[in-house]
């Protein structure tokens, strides 16, 4: 069995991960500076250890017999410029170093549909252009140059760019929806809600890594590839299907797109509100990518559409609400703190 490492362990994506892996029979390490949960974690064949992709000696630790690496350890949106950057940019480069020094087989870096900007052109496919907005958006291209330039070296390395993914374990803006549905509340939506934004379940994203370190074609193994549930439709039907799932007379509620994103906007200028531009921003508009390329070249074959993913996502929380622990609005695996906007779902 091939020992692997997952960077990033502690995270939403590195949970998942670890049980995917441990269900097949490897044994895991984790890296991560973020503390761990392991009563989460499989009882046995995972080492915990802590530490930072951007320090060598963590990663030389965390490399110990260790034969692929799975390179997930991100900053977030939300967190700083400097942060981002040193994380995202100069971390994957100490990663592939230090996975080149030590041997390692092959690598796979977890990179983000966010590398294409908000195009106006869909669905999105691997060669389009790299358009970074913001921080995460740019350092995740630059993350990717990374990767480009250790694969010319010729080590393995494969990338995957997953659209927002979701399933057990997922809070932050997903707590959010889930709350507001639970009390019977209306959904307010950005626009119209006649736009496709197509979503991903961990699980199936954990499908595709499994693949990409394990294809016996190692120049398939070696590209870039996009994630995306293949089943999904408007945002309208597809909150609607969770909605109409619930059974707590919760609904859709279409709203002026201007309008909506200007108040948000002015929210969180005024730390108001938890959500970032990057969400309110886009989700009036169409964000789709083609999978065709994974599913030809790895044989992926995605379990979930954009509905089962949101209500498997939702009955989770539900079993688990009074558990649900609470943090800053920077990580996927705290409830956020709603800010103005429980004034708001008062009214709604």
């Amino acid at each position: 069995m091939k020992k692997i490492l997952i960077t990033g362990g502690a995270g939403f994506f590195g949970l998942h991960m670890t049980r995917h892996l441990r269900a097949l029979g490897h044994p895991v390490v984790l890296l991560d500076i973020a503390p761990y949960e392991t009563a989460e974690y499989p009882p046995d064949g995972v080492d915990f250890l802590a530490g930072d992709v951007r320090v060598p000696a963590d990663m030389e630790r965390a490399l110990d017999g260790v034969s692929h690496v799975i390179h997930a350890a991100a900053a977030l949106p939300l967190w700083s410029r400097d942060d981002i950057f040193s994380t995202n940019v100069e971390g994957t480069r100490v990663v592939l170093e230090r996975a080149a020094a030590a041997g390692v087989e092959r690598t796979a870096f977890v990179s983000s549909t966010a590398v294409y900007g908000v195009p106006k052109v869909h669905p999105l496919y691997e060669y389009y252009p790299r358009v970074g907005v913001g921080d995460y958006g740019e350092s995740k291209i630059l993350a990717e140059t990374v990767c480009e330039e250790f694969r010319r070296r010729g080590q393995p390395v494969g990338v995957i760019r997953p659209k927002t993914f979701i399933g057990p374990y997922r809070l932050g803006v997903f707590q959010i929806l889930f709350d507001w549905i639970e009390g019977g509340h209306r959904i307010p939506l950005v626009g119209s809600g006649r736009n496709r934004y197509q979503l991903l379940d961990v699980e199936d994203l954990c499908d595709a890594f499994y693949r990409m370190i394990t294809a016996a074609d190692a120049d398939a193994a070696c590209d870039v590839y996009n994630a995306g549930a293949v089943e999904y439709g408007r945002v309208l039907d597809d909150v609607g299907a969770l909605c109409a799932h619930a059974g707590t007379g919760s609904r859709p509620l279409p709203m002026p797109a201007a309008p909506v994103i200007g108040a948000l906007t002015v929210l969180e200028a005024l730390h108001l509100s938890p959500l970032y531009k990057w969400i309110y921003g886009t989700a009036h508009t169409d964000s789709f990518v083609s999978t065709d390329k994974l599913r030809a070249r790895l044989g992926w074959s995605p379990r979930y559409s954009n509905a089962a993913a949101l209500i498997r996502s939702y009955d989770w929380y539900l079993a688990n609400r009074d558990a649900v622990p609470s943090g800053s609005g920077v990580t996927h695996r705290v409830a956020w703190d709603q800010g103005i906007l429980k004034i708001f779902k008062k009214l709604l």
